[in-house]
């Protein structure tokens, strides 16, 4: 991977530092792929204590899952996308919903059993927050077939697909790398940010069957087996896992510290804006959202760390399962500090 934005069009664009992060942009077409949605919950209580009866406020609710996210972010940002869900049952209905009222494009799969929910609670005492996540339907290998067949078919050509959040139970560590292959003919990017042992079997395989794969600290330092405290530990560690084939490219985020890309053209970091945290709730996917955009406008791997990197920070400054607002995506971005490491 020589850009972000490698086998991109390459759209007309203002020099360099004159990006625009927000508004429409002639881009390639955009696929997010959510296998385990949820109906998101967010509520806030006095206190958060064991044994009490919790007296909650209303709830808002909200279409989750990593994909459906993405694809609201990259809808805030003026972007484009379709949005690829496994849904089922009378919560997946709700979820279809609100998906719909969105405005997203919707591609739809049913799935055996009942479509999840998450919760999250706000301690208004500590300003702690605590996330309860249900694990989703049971799948079976019929359904993971239709999965990969529609998907595949789903992306127009010269499109980047984004595999975003948990596998449901029944679904193969490997689908990442089944998705690939279905994708690799016609030359399609995929964008992987997942977790668990579907993250693993992403890691361990050559041939660089994904172009980017996004994790974040936590989750490299269990890949690595011992702590990367450093900035230059963990662009190590993600240039290493890029040169073994894993990715064409490694994403790492540190949190507060910013965010670290490898490539074979280099490594940098970004910055992450100092601001003010409400909730971190959908920050991780406000990143995807703005670096997978960034790709499918053709921007290069710094550019693209940077729109990310301001997504994931406009999102911590709104409440409970809102996602970044344009104008503090427009005025992080051009505050962006991206430095070579």
């Amino acid at each position: 991977m020589t850009t972000a934005g490698a086998g991109a069009s390459a759209p007309d664009q203002p020099g360099a530092g004159q990006l625009r992060a927000t508004g429409p942009q002639t881009q390639d077409p955009i696929l997010t792929v959510t296998l385990n949605p949820a109906l998101d919950l967010a509520t806030s209580a006095a206190r958060v204590v064991p044994e009490l009866k919790l007296r909650c406020d209303a709830p808002l609710v909200d279409p989750g899952g990593g994909g459906i996210n993405v694809s609201r972010a990259i809808d805030r940002m003026g972007g484009r996308s379709t949005a690829f869900v496994a849904l089922g049952g009378p919560t997946g209905a709700r979820n279809e919903s609100l998906i719909r009222e969105t405005g997203l494009d919707l591609v739809r799969m049913d799935t055996p059993g009942d479509t999840r929910q998450s919760l999250s609670v706000t301690d208004r005492e500590t300003g702690g927050q605590y996330r309860f996540v249900l694990p989703g339907p049971d799948w079976t290998d019929h359904e993971v077939a239709a999965a990969l067949q529609t998907i595949a078919g789903a992306v127009p050509d010269r499109g980047l697909v984004v595999l975003s959040g948990s596998n449901p139970p029944g679904v193969p560590a490997e689908f990442a790398s089944l998705l690939a292959d279905h994708l690799r003919e016609r030359s399609l990017r995929l964008v992987v940010d997942t977790s668990g042992a579907a993250l693993a079997a992403v890691a361990t395989a050559r041939g660089a069957p994904v172009t980017v794969l996004r994790m974040d600290a936590a989750e490299a330092e269990a890949l690595f087996g011992s702590s990367l405290s450093m900035r230059a530990d963990t662009a190590g560690f993600a240039r290493a896992l890029a040169a073994s084939g894993a990715a064409e490219a490694v994403i790492i985020a540190r949190g507060a510290d910013g965010n670290i890309i490898a490539t074979a053209d280099g490594s940098w970091h970004a910055e992450a804006a100092p601001v003010t945290v409400v909730s971190k709730v959908g920050a991780g996917d406000s990143f995807v959202g703005g670096f997978a955009l960034a790709m499918a406008r053709g921007w290069d791997a710094p550019d693209a760390l940077a729109l990310g990197a301001a997504a994931a920070s406009a999102t911590c400054l709104t409440p409970a399962t809102e996602l970044c607002h344009a104008v503090d995506v427009e005025r992080l971005f051009a505050q962006r500090v991206v430095t070579p490491i």
